[in-house]
Formats: structure tokens, sequence, C-alpha cells
């Protein structure tokens, strides 16, 4: 069986994205770092609609853990293999650069761009050996026109948009595709500090988007509807930045 790998995905846009997955009837793999009643709750949610849903607990930023994890996974796991990845996971730790301590700088780019690296490498090998695989990375419109304030997370989701356009080339002989996601404003636990009233004035729809909206875009990039589409970054932002 060929299996979806979400990482991030107990909460937000990584859930939402499972729970569509899962619909569409592709086995998932619910990633998570801390948050296991979350995590639990997606994969139950997943079960009572008939679907397949697992739990694999790893720190994306981490690479023996993504190891160890995946390891395991494969060993439980032997006719089965991983042929979606959707690099989710990403964290958020806003500032002003004057004022930005390195931790921040570095937690954001560890999760978020080194985070990509270690995953994607690490399930590349064998999505190329079958000729087959979708890699579907969450980037933003901070990674498209920046953001005042995020410096950290611009570069991280700036670099990842960079990341797709040149991997998608390197792999597409071996029919692997490689598209970006780039949300704006969507309802989850990382807008709920924002000013959302007067940021939904900024918005052409003059709302936020729904993590629904979102799954429903990496969705059609996973399927076969989508093989002659990569190196793409697709934006779903109400016209924010269009």
């Amino acid at each position: 069986m060929k299996y979806a790998l979400v990482t991030g995905a107990s909460r937000g846009i990584g859930r939402a994205v499972a729970l569509r997955l899962a619909s569409d009837g592709v086995p998932v793999i619910i990633n998570y770092v801390s948050n296991q009643a979350a995590a639990e709750a997606t994969q139950a949610e997943i079960i009572a609609a008939g679907g397949v849903a697992e739990l694999l607990r790893f720190d994306v930023s981490k690479p023996q853990e993504i190891e160890d994890a995946l390891e395991r996974w494969e060993e439980g796991h032997a006719d089965d293999y991983i042929g979606i990845l959707v690099n989710n996971a990403g964290i958020r730790q806003d500032n002003i650069m004057v004022f930005m301590l390195n931790e921040q700088w570095h937690n954001v780019l560890d999760t978020t761009l080194n985070g990509f690296f270690y995953i994607t490498r690490r399930l590349l090998k064998g999505m190329m050996t079958r000729r087959d695989g979708r890699i579907i990375n969450m980037a933003s419109l901070s990674g498209i026109k920046g953001m005042p304030g995020q410096v950290n997370y611009s570069a991280a989701k700036g670099a990842v948009i960079a990341a797709t356009k040149a991997l998608a080339q390197e792999v597409a002989p071996r029919k692997v595709t490689v598209n970006a996601v780039a949300p704006g404003f969507i309802e989850s636990d990382m807008t709920a500090d924002l000013p959302v009233a007067e940021l939904k004035k900024m918005v052409p729809l003059k709302r936020f988007g729904r993590p629904e909206e979102v799954a429903a875009l990496v969705s059609f990039l996973a399927s076969d509807a989508a093989a002659y589409i990569t190196g793409e970054t697709i934006s779903i932002n109400g016209g924010l930045y269009s």
C-alpha cells in the first residue's frame, strides 16, 4: 500500500490535510512531536470515517529521530511504502530582527527548512526507485512577499520555495513531482494570536481561509491528475498578493 506521511499533522492545516487524504482513500501517517492527544484525536476521526491512519512521533529537526522512527515503520510494513510526503511541520517565533534572538532564528529554520531537508532526503530514494512520488511542501505568503516581524519565518519559507524548484528538476526524470503550497492567512493555531479583524481588511475576499481549503489543494497535487505539475508554488490567500 502507498501511504502518505504528513508532518505536523495533529492540528491546523496538517490535521486537515491528513483528514482529506484519508477521505481520498490514502492510508495516512500522522506525524507529531508533543501533542499526542491531538494526534490521537485526528487518528480516531479518520478511523471513524472508515480511513486508515497511524501515528508516528518524531521531531523533524532531528535527523536521528526521523531515521529511527522510519526504520521502525518500515520494519512493520514490509509490503508498504511512503509515496506521498507533505512537509507541513513549521513554527513561528516572530520578532523584529533588531531584537530577534539567535534561538528564534535557529528554531524556526531548524523546523521549517532543515526539517524539510532531513525528511525529504530520507524518503526520496524510495520514491525514485519506485518511480512514483509526490512531495508537497507547505510554504507561505511570508516566503513570497516577506512579512515584517517574520524575517526568520520568511527566510525559511522562501528557502523552501527555492528548494522546491530545484528538487523538482532533479527528480522529474524519475516521475516524482515536487510542489509547494503557499497559504495566506488561514484559521489555525498559528494565526490565533494575530489581529484578525484588521488583517481581514487586507484580504480581497475579506476573510481568512479555512484549513480544509488548503487541504483540497494538497489533495489535488497528491493525485494522479496533477502528474504534469511540478516545481510550482501555488498561492491560496484570498487574493491578498495577486
